[in-house]
């Protein structure tokens, strides 16, 4: 440990000590009191799925319920029409909660814990987004009161951010200059653990790579055609042998989207769909110009023309120890939750139906964990967020123990009673956390010495080209 790390860790206990802190008691309880109307808006939000970019119906009702609190409202941010800031207050600190609310295609699913698609291929929040930005709505609202209670100075926002499965829409947000005032951020994720987060989640880039040929009759005149799938094969199979050769803890994974239109037309058109991740943003950015390079030489060896489309592309997490501690702390605060009986026999049929014997046991939902350090195998533009201004993030259990995100189960409880409990554990703790940053200008210098020391001699850029625009529906 290097002696500026040691200055810094103390620093930032010297902060959390002489904090003034809000009253606790109450302000939980008066968050709780507020509670009904976004338990009912999740549920509403969860009935009604919106994939990323088409978030329309649920950012309207995340608009109405904080333009009704008072919150300033500027909508259209980065070019993309469901994705806004809501704001209360003027001057410093500016502090910011990020919300989410785009569902995930295919996984449509009653509140019922044997799989039951509400409408058969259609998308469902597995991902528990309704609670996300519901959440964190009901913790910018709480905050708000409290700051007029208080007569306290500062800005309270909300950040309404859209398609984070795979859009990168908070890219866009950086671009448009939506963060580059704010303080401090905050943010959580449904889970299965109540935590906060000390981890780097990976680093990713997923692109659209497509082969052109040249058609022709696949028997009479094969020597006539250049096949794209042919390409595409070739481009996959230098991949899989790239994989031996790239860090462990990278992840690759692809479909095949397009193939060609008849077993006896060699085709001239192939795609696939692709994503690289890596735990650091400059590493993974070395592994993709390799992985460009098996495209080539499948377009090469074919006699194709290949182009690659970056589809979206997410930075790492850079993590802060000054707000990682702040959300530990207030989540510990919160006092977690319990099942009752009806919750503990749907939780315990969710976790039979995943086959798994290695589960947690399921009473793990009633702790507070320590924070989570290890490195997640999972993605999220959040880590965008962090490379620009100082980021807390934390989890909170909306799934019963074990419960996989991106699942019919994960769908399931998001619309029940299980999942809420979970929401309110984190708009809870978010709200003690900007409370306690409003009341102790120390930790929000701590925080940002925190950044600047993690960030030192490095400079944010996306793997997402410049100038390029957010895919959205009907658009080109």
């Amino acid at each position: 440990m290097t002696q500026r790390t040691t200055i810094l860790g103390l620093f930032a206990l010297a902060a959390l000590s002489s904090a003034q802190t809000p009253d606790t008691q109450k302000l939980l309880q008066q968050v709780e009191a507020r509670s009904d109307p976004y338990k009912a808006m999740s549920r509403q939000i969860w009935e009604n799925p919106e994939l990323g970019w088409s978030e329309f119906k649920s950012s309207a009702l995340l608009k109405e319920q904080l333009r009704s609190a008072g919150f300033r409202i500027e909508e259209n941010i980065g070019g993309q029409p469901t994705a806004f800031v809501a704001e209360w207050g003027s001057g410093r600190p500016v502090i910011g909660i990020i919300g989410e609310y785009d569902a995930l295609p295919g996984l449509s699913q009653d509140a019922e814990p044997a799989r039951s698609p509400r409408v058969s291929g259609g998308p469902g929040h597995g991902c528990g987004h309704n609670l996300f930005g519901t959440a964190s709505a009901l913790a910018v609202v709480s905050v708000k009161e409290h700051l007029v209670e208080a007569k306290l100075p500062g800005t309270i926002r909300f950040y309404g951010t859209p398609n984070e499965e795979g859009g990168a829409g908070k890219v866009y947000m950086i671009r448009a200059g939506a963060f580059k005032d704010a303080d401090v951020v905050l943010a959580w994720h449904p889970g299965d653990t109540h935590q906060a987060d000390d981890n780097s989640h990976l680093a990713n880039i997923s692109a659209k790579v497509r082969f052109y040929g040249k058609a022709s009759h696949a028997a009479g005149a094969p020597e006539a055609g250049r096949s794209a799938l042919d390409g595409l094969e070739l481009m996959t199979h230098a991949v899989n042998m790239l994989r031996e050769h790239i860090p462990q803890e990278s992840r690759m994974h692809y479909i095949i989207t397009s193939g060609g239109a008849a077993a006896n037309i060699v085709p001239d058109f192939a795609e696939l769909s692709m994503i690289v991740r890596h735990p650091d943003l400059k590493t993974l950015d070395g592994i993709w110009a390799r992985v460009k390079n098996c495209a080539e030489a499948g377009a090469l060896a074919s006699g194709t023309r290949v182009e690659i489309e970056i589809a979206s592309a997410y930075a790492n997490f850079v993590t802060n120890p000054v707000l990682r501690d702040l959300l530990d702390k207030n989540l510990r605060l919160t006092g977690g939750f319990t099942y009752t009986p009806e919750e503990t026999a749907f939780a315990e049929k969710i976790r039979q139906s995943l086959n798994n014997p290695n589960l947690p046991p399921l009473d793990t939902i009633s702790k507070i964990l320590p924070p989570q350090t290890t490195v997640s195998s999972v993605s999220t533009d959040v880590g965008d967020v962090s490379w620009v201004v100082p980021v807390g993030h934390m989890r909170a259990g909306t799934f019963p123990p074990g419960t996989p995100l991106h699942s019919w189960q994960s769908t399931a409880c998001a619309g029940t009673e299980i999942g809420r409990k979970g929401m309110m554990v984190a708009a809870k703790a978010l709200a003690l956390s900007a409370a306690d940053l409003f009341h102790s200008p120390e930790l929000v210098k701590a925080a940002r010495a925190a950044f600047d020391q993690k960030m030192a001699g490095q400079q944010y850029h996306s793997l997402i080209p410049e100038g390029k625009q957010p895919a959205l529906p009907g658009r080109p």
